[in-house]
């Protein structure tokens, strides 16, 4: 079984549970919690299934996160994105393994003492199909984009809010790539009609896709680089700090759920289903495969249906 180590071994690993504590980065856990479900004599298929779970964790949580500041809300959050963010289709049984493999691993931490509690063992399991995404409605979309002007506008401007907001909901790219957005990114070639450049993984074949951007977005991102000046990527914080602009969004704007970069996604899809959009064409804006869209797309329409069904 020694080919099922997936995640590379990385220097200053720890040699043993002992060496584990609540600063070890949860990608120098991985392959002592291979060698622990090997001991409790687990097959070598769920070894590379578990295994694979964990890498998305570490895909959606970021695999340098120390172990010790998981919390069960954060890995609620996960869960959310597996079935709503991700854009691939997450059945049932893909699920019950999913939530099994973080706790069995958080379990496995904490009995080790690398950890002082386990933020999964408050996670239940549950059955039945998976809820449709919650969206922003039209009007909320409309607060919460006049409460994110007004930031920008206050005694102390922040544009950044504003920028975020619009940047997720207009493009509906993931927080991943969000976070990775440089300069050289966003091509200003026409003025009318600049394009955001996107790199997006497909059967693990990185493609690249051109999503068309509001021309007077250039100007609240032009506010945004003089204001906060990054020097690599755009976005010179942490993918948790965004996530909270947005929830402050939700709080200032009087939301009653909570903005996030899942939410503002499928809100994107749906916005532009309903524009009359070309499905193919939105399928290839958020960087679908083909066989993943046929899910998703059958919950836009859905939510789409919902929506006008609401509003009337």
């Amino acid at each position: 079984m020694a080919d099922i180590r997936q995640m590379p071994l990385f220097p200053n690993q720890p040699a043993s549970v002992e060496d584990l504590n609540k600063r070890t980065e949860m990608r120098h856990t991985i392959a002592l919690f291979q060698d622990y479900l090997i001991k409790e004599g687990k097959s070598e298929h769920t070894v590379k299934a578990f295994t694979a779970d964990l890498q998305l964790l570490a895909e959606q949580s970021g695999d340098r996160t120390p172990i010790g500041e998981f919390t069960t809300n954060g890995l609620n959050t996960f869960l959310e994105w597996l079935e709503h963010g991700r854009g691939v289709p997450c059945s049932r049984k893909s699920y019950a393994r999913r939530v099994t493999t973080i706790k069995v691993y958080f379990k496995w931490l904490h009995e080790s003492k690398a950890i002082p509690h386990n933020p999964a063992k408050a996670i239940l399991q549950r059955s039945g199909p998976a809820p449709l995404a919650t969206i922003l409605s039209p009007a909320e979309v409309g607060d919460a984009l006049a409460f994110a002007q007004s930031i920008g506008r206050g005694e102390k401007p922040d544009v950044r809010p504003e920028m975020l907001f619009r940047l997720i909901l207009d493009t509906g790219i993931k927080k991943s790539e969000a976070t990775a957005l440089t300069r050289e990114h966003i091509d200003r070639s026409n003025p009318d009609e600049p394009i955001l450049k996107v790199k997006h993984k497909v059967h693990n074949i990185y493609k690249e896709r051109n999503i068309t951007l509001d021309p007077e977005w250039l100007n609240i991102l032009d506010a945004y680089l003089l204001q906060y000046a990054p020097q690599t990527t755009i976005f010179n914080c942490t993918a948790r700090n965004l996530e909270y602009v947005l929830e402050d969004i939700s709080d200032g704007a009087a939301i009653p759920v909570k903005i996030s970069f899942e939410m503002l996604r499928w809100t994107c899809g749906v916005r532009d289903y309903q524009a009359g959009m070309d499905p193919e064409w939105i399928r290839d804006k958020l960087g679908l495969s083909d066989a993943s869209w046929q899910e998703t797309f059958g919950k836009i329409k859905k939510l789409a249906e919902l929506q006008v069904k609401n509003s009337a």
